[in-house]
């Protein structure tokens, strides 16, 4: 019989909202997984202590862990591998707070942006620690079981059909697309994933409090779960296959 799994929506350096959400999760066991759908850094003021934490986990409970890839550690991969400053400099996407969170500097203002110096560090990536470089390049981009599929965005359309992941050629769908069409018209075996903050999503076609545009998206085949840690929102989780909705609210 196959276990539960917990999937785990964006953290986004929200070590608080993370904490509180790991205390509320139910006791796991071996046939259990526990899962990320991605996006650890930028945005919140402990990128860095939330990296350290998810990877204490697996040491932590007999349950598989498995944590995704995102867009924001695609990004700063592409940093550290060519020095690509397209997403990371730009004060919206957040990633200033990883920089601060890494090289022991306070957490940027609203309206900082970095100084020369650490905008060139940025570009390159250089003030991870190899370590951490590695397991971000180690996180698959999908996962698959029982009960659904898990990526980070969402599944790209081809023809009439929608692609598994494992026949995606270029994985930037897989990783980066906000396709309404996929959230309006998707059919098939249930997809898990965030990315997306849910008040972007079609909340009127959700199952789950439709008229709370800031809660968990729910359809009879998708589940979005990005709920705003890290940006002023909480995060959130879901078990399956039972669709029981867990925040850190």
């Amino acid at each position: 019989m196959a276990g539960r799994t917990i999937a785990i929506g964006d953290v986004h350096g929200d070590l608080e909202n993370l904490e509180r959400l790991l205390a509320r999760l139910p006791a796991l066991e071996a046939a259990d997984t526990l899962l990320f759908v991605g996006d650890y850094v930028d945005r919140g003021p402990d990128p860095a202590g939330v990296v350290r934490r998810v990877r204490t986990l697996p040491s932590e409970t007999p349950a598989k862990v498995v944590f995704l890839r995102g867009n924001h550690e695609d990004a700063w991969l592409k940093a550290c591998r060519e020095g690509a400053p397209e997403f990371v400099i730009p004060r919206g996407n957040g990633c200033y707070m990883t920089y601060r969170s890494y090289t022991g500097g306070p957490p940027p203002g609203r309206d900082e942006d970095p100084a020369a110096e650490e905008m060139r560090a940025m570009a390159m990536g250089s003030f991870f620690p190899p370590d951490v470089v590695e397991w971000m390049k180690g996180l698959p981009l999908f996962h698959e079981d029982e009960h659904a599929i898990y990526v980070h965005a969402g599944l790209p359309k081809e023809g009439d059909r929608w692609l598994h992941p494992s026949e995606v050629k270029v994985t930037k769908p897989l990783l980066w697309q906000r396709s309404r069409t996929f959230y309006q018209e998707y059919m098939g075996k249930r997809v898990v994933f965030g990315h997306t903050p849910v008040k972007r999503l079609p909340q009127e076609q959700s199952s789950f409090t439709p008229s709370d545009e800031l809660d968990v998206y729910l359809t009879g085949s998708l589940a979005g779960l990005d709920t705003g840690a890290g940006m002023g929102g909480f995060l959130s989780a879901i078990e399956l296959p039972s669709l029981r909705v867990i925040d850190s609210r």
